[in-house]
């Protein structure tokens, strides 16, 4: 149902902008979360997106540098990544769910794979 993509290798400071093609519906309460796990650690949320409010929600180490926002034409939803950092590293995972705009892992039934972002110093 979700298909991500969009990640790479860039230095610190820079940018990516990852990618995740839904094939669910998106008319009702549908949310996009994009989470992170970096090797060694347990996978962690990072961004969320309520599909049909916009409304957004950020983990405190991202915000003001990511940028979660959907296009509903292409069914597509979007993580803007600016001001990259090294800590940054991990591979991200897009998810869905229906129902409330929730962060936590435990109630996204969806996943996408996962693709690798890799931040040098």
């Amino acid at each position: 149902q979700l298909q991500a993509s969009g990640g790479g290798l860039v230095q610190t400071g820079g940018s990516l902008r990852l990618s995740c093609t839904t094939s669910g519906r998106t008319d009702t309460n549908y949310v996009m979360g994009w989470f992170r796990q970096a090797p060694g650690k347990e996978r962690e949320f990072v961004a969320l997106l309520a599909w049909r409010t916009g409304t957004a929600s950020y983990a405190d180490s991202v915000k003001g540098r990511f940028t979660i926002s959907r296009a509903n034409a292409v069914n597509t939803g979007y993580l803007q990544m600016e001001n990259l950092k090294p800590e940054d590293t991990a591979v991200y995972y897009c998810a869905a769910r229906y129902g409330s705009a929730l962060p936590m892992i435990k109630y996204y039934r969806y996943w996408g794979q996962g693709t690798q972002v890799t931040v040098s110093s």
